[in-house]
């Protein structure tokens, strides 16, 4: 059995892990676990429409996930995407709704605005972080309150006391007539496609640009890469930055495409928080985050007709999303077991 083989068995084995130990957990509850799991799969791929709002669920976990994933190949551990994704919500939708511009200006204009808005989001902590060695994870957790009560204020700035903003105009829109009626007038958008774009640009940025080098090298030994003449301090800022201009995007996918607008919350959108678990997911490489906000959102959406069409309360729901996500992450150990079996098949 090749390595290629086994890696190919690992996500394979832990989901089929995941749903068996799933299905135990609705056998002892007292629920169907085969009526439960044929609503779960109806509701990622029972018609186009579902399909639809699949792929639509799956845009701004890319970006959140290329968000945290950054950080953590740069050595840093982005708490705050949350926040940053708010932000550039907030950002585009802005844009979005407050100029008039044609669609070719509009349309960059919204989005770079919220890479804009969530990368002066990450700069904070980076600046913290590379002057005064302050670490990451608390700034960022705490710029995600700030993000959460300054947006609100604002939006009630921009809507007159108003607890929404208004509808972003069609020219910054990510909404489209062409995959709406593809897939049965879902939401589906072209953020699908900026997400897969950004995922190149990652890729490109780390393994093709001296840059990247530069931010892998500091995250895996920064007093060497002093000592080697690399501007550390100028790195953890770049990489904040950088990780916060993907997660403004993220929240540029819910502005110009899911809502069109943005209202005010008692509370955080998940989405940002959900990126850790994706790009742990994905092994933070850019194909593997693609792979993580694929099962990640399908179980999102997907997980949402288990109640209505198995009966299967939400709380059972999220035991068995987080199982699969658990045995998914532990993928490590069963490469472990897989390789042990293979070479003790070999010797034989």
């Amino acid at each position: 059995m090749s390595n290629r083989v086994i890696k190919i068995l690992v996500p394979v084995i832990s989901i089929f892990l995941g749903l068996l130990v799933g299905a135990i957990v609705m056998i002892f509850s007292g629920y169907d676990p085969i009526a439960g799991y044929i609503a779960l799969w109806n509701g990622i791929f029972g018609d186009v429409y579902a399909i639809g709002e699949t792929i639509r669920q799956i845009s701004p976990y890319i970006l959140a996930g290329l968000a945290v994933a950054f950080a953590f190949r740069t050595g840093l551990f982005n708490i705050g995407v949350e926040g940053q994704l708010m932000v550039g919500w907030f950002a585009a939708a802005y844009v979005g709704m407050a100029f008039e511009l044609p669609k070719a200006i509009h349309l960059p204009f919204a989005l770079i605005a919220a890479a804009v808005a969530g990368a002066l989001w990450g700069l904070i902590p980076g600046i913290l972080k590379a002057t005064l060695r302050v670490h990451e994870v608390i700034v960022t957790i705490m710029m995600n309150y700030v993000a959460l009560h300054t947006v609100n204020a604002l939006i009630k700035a921009v809507s007159d006391g108003g607890y929404k903003t208004e509808k972003v105009k069609p020219t910054a829109s990510l909404r489209s007539d062409f995959l709406s009626q593809l897939t049965d007038y879902s939401t589906l958008h072209y953020g699908i496609l900026v997400a897969l774009a950004m995922v190149v640009v990652m890729w490109f940025i780390l393994e093709k640009t001296k840059t990247g080098f530069e931010l892998k090298a500091v995250g895996f030994n920064d007093q060497a890469s002093q000592y080697a003449g690399m501007n550390v301090n100028r790195n953890i800022v770049l990489s904040m930055v950088i990780s916060g201009a993907f997660a403004g995007l993220g929240g540029a996918m819910e502005a110009l495409g899911t809502f069109g607008n943005m209202s005010s919350r008692g509370g955080f959108t998940g989405i940002g928080f959900d990126g850790i678990a994706v790009a742990l997911l994905g092994a933070n490489s850019p194909l593997g985050v693609i792979f993580g906000a694929s099962l990640f959102g399908s179980l999102k959406y997907g997980a949402n007709n288990m109640p209505n069409a198995a009966g299967i309360p939400l709380e059972i729901v999220s035991i068995v999303i987080a199982l699969i996500i658990f045995f998914v992450a532990s993928g490590y150990i069963i490469r472990v077991l897989l390789t042990r079996f293979n070479k003790k098949k070999e010797a034989k």
